[in-house]
């Protein structure tokens, strides 16, 4: 059967490019005899080890386009409620490319979580057998102990050391061709992303054993949702540390000698963010004119923040809800259709609402 990936959106940091060839387009067959090559020599911003390593692995690209899909999703969900939440294009500007300029919290927060998705997709890959140079972890083999006791390793663990090692491999190719002070801050985040998906990796195991004792038991090692690494990165995020570099240029030291130094699992960076109120392309920021605001929060959210006190319009509009739920034996929750009409508050426009452009 021929795998066609209609769009792959190559906007880890490494690369920002929208990729949409044609779903006839013969690069996108990875089944092809030398088309792997083809491929990935047709990807604009990869440096010369990510296209070895494409050639080498094609089907883990496809692995990766899902990961870029994960951590896009997971960035715009953790930022859904701030100022800059996290939408990378607007009319084919590529707005998420100009945050990423920035030495900022959410290049930050982006290098993290687009290294995790990777560590993430790859390692799924492999545990799915849809990768040629890894399975299962041959590690988790034999007998071994816990709290609970003893157990017979089983079933598929996660084999997240490759995952790592192969998104250590991909998404640092870039970074380490420089020596400059933002590689090192790429790096670290990177890392630290990878770390992340490690951290909520969970034995799960299952009973053997008469009526279901727990006699005997197979475990086995799994990754958690990514829900779970998307909301420890954003924890991460509001303490990201802010650094400069040390003299030698090896490494960092805390621009505030109140903070304590940053460890690996810490994000760190060197400029403060913009406020994002309005619509600049210079530092990546749409603004906040028309966004939904909650006038009864005191959060982020808040028309307050969020309108960054231009204030805010209201309209009531009518929508359709489930109401009325009722739970029928068995098995069935049967609801009534109501309709609903509530009050939507979008932030107010600046006076001038082009783009801001500093020149």
């Amino acid at each position: 059967n021929m795998n066609f990936l209609p769009g792959i959106w190559w906007s880890l940091p490494l690369v920002l490019v929208w990729a949409t060839p044609p779903v006839t387009s013969s690069w996108w067959y990875m089944g092809a005899v030398g088309s792997s090559r083809v491929m990935c020599d047709n990807v604009p911003g990869l440096v010369s080890r990510q296209r070895q390593l494409c050639r080498r692995h094609p089907e883990a690209m496809l692995s990766i386009g899902r990961g870029v899909a994960a951590w896009t999703a997971e960035c715009q969900h953790q930022f859904r409620r701030h100022r800059w939440d996290c939408n990378a294009l607007e009319r084919g500007q590529r707005l998420l490319g100009r945050v990423l300029l920035r030495s900022s919290r959410e290049s930050a927060f982006v290098h993290a979580i687009s290294s995790a998705g990777v560590v993430f997709a790859i390692t799924r890959a492999c545990s799915q057998g849809e990768l040629k140079s890894c399975s299962c972890d041959p590690k988790k083999k034999g007998s071994a102990k816990d709290s609970k006791g003893h157990f017979d390793w089983g079933g598929c663990s996660d084999n997240i050391d490759y995952g790592i090692k192969f998104a250590r491999a991909f998404v640092d190719a870039k970074e380490r061709k420089g020596k400059d002070a933002r590689a090192l801050m790429n790096l670290h985040n990177n890392r630290a992303g990878r770390k992340a998906v490690k951290r909520f990796l969970k034995q799960e195991c299952k009973c053997h054993g008469v009526s279901g004792s727990c006699t005997l038991r197979t475990c086995w090692l799994a990754m958690a949702d990514f829900r779970k690494t998307g909301d420890y990165l954003w924890k991460k995020y509001n303490g990201a540390i802010q650094v400069v570099m040390n003299q030698d240029g090896t490494g960092f030291t805390v621009a505030n000698k109140k903070f304590k130094k940053p460890t690996k699992n810490d994000l760190v960076y060197f400029e403060s963010s913009p406020d994002y109120c309005i619509r600049d392309r210079d530092v990546g920021s749409l603004g906040t004119a028309g966004r939904v605001c909650n006038h009864t929060s005191r959060g982020m959210d808040s028309c307050e923040v969020m309108c960054c006190g231009r204030g805010y319009d209201t309209s009531r509009v009518s929508r359709m809800t489930k109401c009325e739920c009722k739970f029928h034996w068995c098995c069935a929750v049967r609801c009534q259709d109501c309709l609903e009409v509530v009050d939507i508050h979008t932030c107010k426009a600046p006076k001038s609402a082009a783009w801001a452009s500093r020149t």
